[in-house]
């Protein structure tokens, strides 16, 4: 009980500081370091990921030729593309794809609409 007691204490200390402004000041600078560290690492984790998509798809893996299809498609982390959406569920589809070969046939049907 005691250590408790003198953690309430020292935050009530903290909270009626002259200073409380340059603590917040402080741990919001934190904050948008860590956001930001972490914002970079995502960002660089799925740049690595799409690279390794990208080798295995020209290797012929079906799985990730059809990922890369939808990643094109929907605009997802990649930058939206038709043609490159088409060109990957073609690859897939003359593979063996069964199902890149469905995601082919809708997508030809509503490519005047929109991809």
């Amino acid at each position: 009980m005691e250590s408790s007691e003198k953690f309430i204490a020292s935050v009530g200390k903290l909270i009626d500081s002259p200073n409380i402004e340059l603590y917040l000041l402080v741990v919001l600078l934190l904050f948008t370091l860590w956001f930001i560290r972490s914002t970079v690492k995502y960002y660089f984790g799925q740049k690595r990921k799409l690279k390794q998509m990208h080798r295995f798809a020209k290797e012929g893996d079906l799985e990730a030729q059809r990922h890369l299809a939808k990643r094109y498609q929907k605009g997802d982390i990649l930058p939206k593309s038709c043609e490159r959406a088409a060109y990957w569920y073609q690859k897939a589809a003359f593979s063996g794809d069964d199902e890149a070969k469905g995601f082919l046939e809708k997508f030809l049907e509503n490519k005047r609409k929109k991809c």
